[in-house]
């Protein structure tokens, strides 16, 4: 039924396909940012604490039994580091997005989303009851035009730190939505755990008023879901309307087990991880090549060309992400910088003998 276009995506080059990679192989293409997830303390730490239970799965949405002390926990962890008034935990990034867009912005409302957001924001907007609108990319001014807007609440969408640039929000794009007392609406799926004084992200003295932060638990914190962060009121609100959490199995007991223990471990261990996160910039900066974040992109001439590149590491040891169309316009390897200054230092040998 889809032959043509998968021998259209194959002659492309941008056809895709899963695989189990050698454990071996050093990891420089996984969201896995500090190592969290071959933690095995922290395993053994969040089993203990789901072994505590009468019952080790959800088995029900939240508002139904599925919430558990576990979640309960968690989310008044998360939102006291942070200091929000209220934690809501989700299955997973993808669905937190699709909570906000599909719930907050009513008949009469706006929501105005900056153009390289997430694709799961780009189509849970599409399930809105407000207008749509986006703007240029980390572009004040664009956004200042559609700030302008009359609708009775408005709502701004940016990422802290932009998954495949790894560009962090602009600051004068924060500005312009305070001034505007806009409602702001940040994914920190990239920046909660490794950006800021505590890494919790871009928005650390940002304050909390008309604020909401979505975070996820698959990236530096090493396991899987995701919570979203705002005033109390927001937070009930979402529970009576938004349909991913009203609707879904309450998230893994385990996963946020872990995540809890992640999220300790990570502020227990702050100025260690800081500084092991200032070293792999530096390294990167010493290569010749700058980042914001531990998000590098290395753009590459053709689709064709991430792969070859990709597949070239491979050989050398390495693992990095081919990241082509359409998911970005320019194709890339996408590096993580989750490793020592001495492997890092190896990888841009190797990377530049390939790329050169």
């Amino acid at each position: 039924m889809y032959e043509k276009e998968l021998l259209a995506l194959r002659k492309s080059g941008r056809f895709r396909t899963r695989r189990v990679f050698d454990p071996s192989l050093v990891d420089l293409a996984s969201n896995d940012y500090l190592g969290l997830a071959h933690n095995r303390n922290l395993f053994d730490r969040a089993a203990r604490l789901v072994s505590k239970g009468s019952y080790f799965s959800p088995k029900a949405s939240q508002l139904v039994n599925g919430y558990n002390r576990i979640h309960r926990n968690f989310e008044r962890y998360i939102a006291s580091i942070n200091g929000f008034e209220a934690a809501t935990v989700v299955g997973s990034g993808f669905l937190g997005n699709l909570s906000l867009f599909e719930a907050l912005p009513r008949k009469g409302d706006l929501l105005i989303i900056d153009e390289e957001y997430h694709a799961s924001g780009v189509l849970a907007a599409k399930t809105t009851r407000g207008q749509i609108k986006f703007f240029a990319h980390n572009n004040a001014e664009d956004l200042l035009r559609g700030l302008r807007s009359k609708a009775k609440r408005v709502f701004v969408a940016v990422e802290g730190v932009y998954s495949m640039s790894g560009e962090r929000v602009s600051a004068a794009v924060l500005e312009a939505v305070r001034n505007a007392r806009a409602t702001l609406i940040v994914d920190e799926a990239h920046s909660s755990g490794t950006i800021g004084d505590r890494l919790l992200g871009v928005l650390e003295g940002y304050g909390t008023q008309n604020v909401i932060k979505l975070g996820t638990l698959g990236k530096a914190y090493g396991s899987y879901g995701a919570y979203i962060l705002s005033s109390r009121e927001t937070a009930e609100f979402l529970l009576n309307r938004a349909k991913p959490i009203i609707y879904s199995t309450a998230p893994s007991l385990f996963d946020i087990a872990y995540a809890y223990e992640a999220a300790k471990f990570i502020q227990r261990r702050r100025e260690a991880i800081s500084g092991r996160i200032k070293n792999a910039r530096l390294t990167a900066r010493e290569a010749g090549m700058y980042t914001e974040s531990l998000i590098l992109p290395v753009k590459v001439s053709s689709d064709r060309m991430a792969i070859h590149a990709q597949k070239a590491l491979l050989k050398e040891g390495f693992l990095v992400g081919a990241i082509r169309r359409p998911t970005v316009k320019t194709p890339q390897l996408r590096v993580i910088l989750r490793e020592n200054q001495k492997t890092l230092s190896r990888f841009f040998k190797s990377l530049k003998s390939i790329i050169d």
